[in-house]
């Protein structure tokens, strides 16, 4: 495969190589060798099932390559369809209804499954397929061994079952997030947006009557976007019951079409759904079976391919539809990436991605309800400058109106809301989970986000606790939802705005992916928002005529002709201020010791020696601050404020890099492990105060910092 090193390293020229291998490379080592890939990252045996081993041996499972599976295997047989996916033995209907939408796309599909792969000349047993992932499409590859059971594919295979490219694309899926396993269960969404970079979002059927659902589908579809739906389980127990109309609940369905016949003179809307199984369709009206279409002209039945055969795919009314299912999944193809032929394209859209993590103690300061820990939370800057030019209705509220039909009352109130939002800017913000369907576990966190407002006089100023606690969010993305992406679309005025992102309890681990889409016309900040990082020390109060007498007194004692104090006899004065559960250990009065300008030497003078004792008077009054509950320790998400109380302003990446550091990411941090965090940002200040290279001082306070907090 020809890669276009032109290209930007993620685009779809030029994937991420997903484990470094190179599938041309290792294409034509395997033909010039003769023999057959056999990956060594996704071995054939059970850890890369993922699931228990079935205890029966006669279920053992095999890896077989289609030909020793059937003898008439083709990677594709004449052309990719819908009704070419059928699911097996694994829960994963969410993929394989994400699959079955995607082969309605045909400039789409070629994107994910790369052309001209077989499994006849050239063949050695190798293939590769794209997938987007988080701002970047990478290619992974893999051989062709497949699990089989008792002779029979145990996944997803063909409907005519000689057919192999979707049992590819579903091993190439799941070697990406680590096992068959850690496919099981899922949200349809995630399928979409990684096989066209695309956003995907929920649509409640019961928003929207019928017709103006019907024409809202009808419109998306044309627009190139996938969709699918279900109907809710109302509990774990009821996912995957067959209704009496043959539907089945919690389980995924592709939307592939939308049409409407004419039933004597009733206009009939119609949409097509695709059941992943490849069997068990919808039994009533309007079904493969239904006695209506006996009542519609066959020019009609031929126009729009009504088949009658139990292949998953069947028709419903519009009116049905709605009554019997309840959310309807929608992915829209981001414009960048794709425009549907023969359709215009979608108004120019600024897109802003940003990284973002979510560190214990540090940066997951949780929900809104956690209010000590919620302004610690990641921030992202937005700035909105100009209203849409061009009014443009929301994609979930699409409406055609037709000429012949006077607008409802409800449709009146929307387009007086639609007025409203022309003067505003449309901002589409999204935050996905990373990596959370790794090693056959899946866990999702709680999460949501929310969008402030910021005044003009705080533009370019980190927020701090009391920001968010005097201030509510203009915008937020709804409820706190443990799945892989949440969106929404907002409008807002022009201004400046900044989105937090957050899971719902702090001390949550997680590494999450914010894209934010802007029309023309506004600006986005290009990475997340860094708080700048500056020293300004509080002035010390002077030191006490008692502490006076006590620094003389120990240097009279304890100090040689030198007159100086090394660390065993700082940390015995130091401590002798100091109740005994905040006693320092010799390594803290060490850094102390070497915070300070000593010239080199590990000894301290009186003057000196009275400055620490004083300095550390007032990191004690400060410590017992924070220290609420009198613990004698401090949680690291104080850590930011507390160090702003001693004159020290830190941006969050530099806070996350001292709780690690200093903390070893405990919740509780000891008085000694805030003396020694201070301490070596002092002197880190200081270095960079006093040093001359340009190039440091352009690129910031906070690039020094992170390069050698740590150190």
């Amino acid at each position: 495969m020809a890669t276009n090193k032109g290209a930007s390293l993620g685009s779809i020229e030029n994937p991420i190589k997903f484990q470094d291998q190179d599938f041309g490379a290792l294409l034509q080592e395997c033909l010039q060798s003769g023999l057959l890939f056999s990956d060594p990252t996704f071995v054939a045996e059970q850890k890369s099932i993922g699931l228990p081993e079935d205890p029966d041996p006669k279920k053992a499972i095999e890896w077989k390559r289609p030909k020793e599976i059937s003898e008439k295997a083709v990677f594709v047989e004449g052309t990719t369809g819908t009704t070419d996916i059928c699911q097996g033995q694994l829960g994963n209907c969410w993929l394989l209804a994400a699959l079955s939408c995607l082969t309605m796309h045909p400039k789409l599909f070629v994107k994910v499954v790369p052309p001209n792969q077989s499994l006849t000349e050239p063949y050695a047993g190798i293939f590769h397929f794209m997938f987007w992932q988080y701002g970047e499409w990478v290619e992974v590859v893999v051989d062709d061994r497949l699990p089989v059971r008792e002779g029979r594919l145990l996944f997803s295979y063909s409907h005519t079952r000689n057919e192999f490219w979707s049992a590819l694309v579903e091993k190439a899926y799941a070697k990406l997030v680590g096992s068959y396993g850690s496919l099981k269960g899922g949200n349809i969404s995630e399928g979409m947006e990684d096989f066209t970079g695309g956003i995907a979002y929920s649509l409640n059927v019961s928003s929207r009557t019928p017709r103006v659902l019907w024409r809202c589908l009808t419109a998306a579809l044309s627009r190139g976007s996938l969709l699918s739906c279900f109907i809710e389980a109302s509990s774990y127990r009821d996912i995957s019951k067959v209704t009496g109309d043959g539907l089945i609940k919690g389980h995924a369905y592709a939307i592939t079409d939308t049409d409407k016949v004419k039933k004597a003179s009733e206009e009939i809307l119609l949409l097509r759904l695709r059941n992943p199984w490849g069997f068990v369709e919808y039994k009533g009206p309007w079904s493969d079976k239904g006695k209506e279409w006996g009542e519609v002209d066959q020019s009609e039945k031929d126009r729009i391919e009504l088949k009658k055969k139990e292949d998953g795919e069947f028709w419903i009314s519009a009116n049905d539809f709605s009554s019997l299912f309840d959310i309807v999944e929608l992915c829209s193809v981001n414009p960048d990436i794709h425009e549907a032929e023969n359709t215009p394209a979608a108004s120019t859209w600024n897109i802003s991605e940003h990284e973002g993590s979510w560190v214990s103690g540090s940066s997951a300061g949780g929900s809104r309800r956690y209010r000590k820990s919620f302004w610690t939370n990641p921030q992202f800057e937005l700035v909105l400058k100009e209203v849409d030019q061009d009014k443009e209705e929301d994609e979930d509220d699409d409406e055609e109106e037709d000429d012949d039909e006077e607008m409802t009352p409800e449709e009146k109130k929307r387009a007086e809301k639609q007025k409203k939002k022309a003067k505003q800017c449309t901002v589409l913000v999204e935050v996905l989970q990373k990596n959370r369907r790794q090693r056959d576990k899946i866990h999702f966190l709680y999460i949501a986000f929310h969008v402030y407002k910021v005044p003009p006089e705080l533009k370019g100023v980190c927020l701090d606790r009391s920001f968010f606690v005097k201030n509510r969010p203009v915008g937020r993305s709804g409820k706190y939802k443990a799945q892989r992406g949440i969106w929404r679309k907002l409008h807002l005025d022009p201004g400046n705005y900044i989105i937090v992102a957050s899971s719902y309890r702090p001390n949550q681990r997680g590494e999450f992916f914010v894209r934010i889409f802007s029309k023309t016309g506004n600006t986005l900040g290009s990475s997340d928002f860094t708080c700048s990082s500056g020293f300004l020390p509080v002035m010390a109060a002077p030191i006490t005529p008692e502490d006076h007498v006590r620094v003389q007194k120990a240097f009279d004692e304890e100090t040689g002709p030198d007159d100086r104090l090394n660390a065993k006899e700082i940390m015995k004065l130091l401590n002798s201020v100091l109740v005994k559960d905040y006693h320092l250990p010799l390594e803290t009065c060490r850094q102390l010791i070497f915070a300070e300008d000593t010239k080199g030497r590990s000894t301290v003078g009186r003057e000196q020696a009275e400055s620490l004792l004083s300095a550390l008077r007032n990191l004690q009054s400060v410590f017992f601050q924070f220290d609420e509950d009198s613990a004698g320790t401090m949680s690291p998400f104080e850590l930011s404020t507390a160090l702003q109380a001693v004159g020290m302003q830190c941006d969050y990446k530099v806070v996350q890099l001292l709780s690690e550091r200093f903390a070893s990411g405990e919740f509780h941090m000891p008085f000694h492990s805030f003396v020694s965090c201070v301490a070596r940002l002092r002197k880190l200040f200081a270095l960079y105060e006093s040093e001359t290279s340009q190039e440091v001082k352009d690129r910031g306070i906070n690039s020094w910092l992170l390069q050698f907090v740590t150190v």
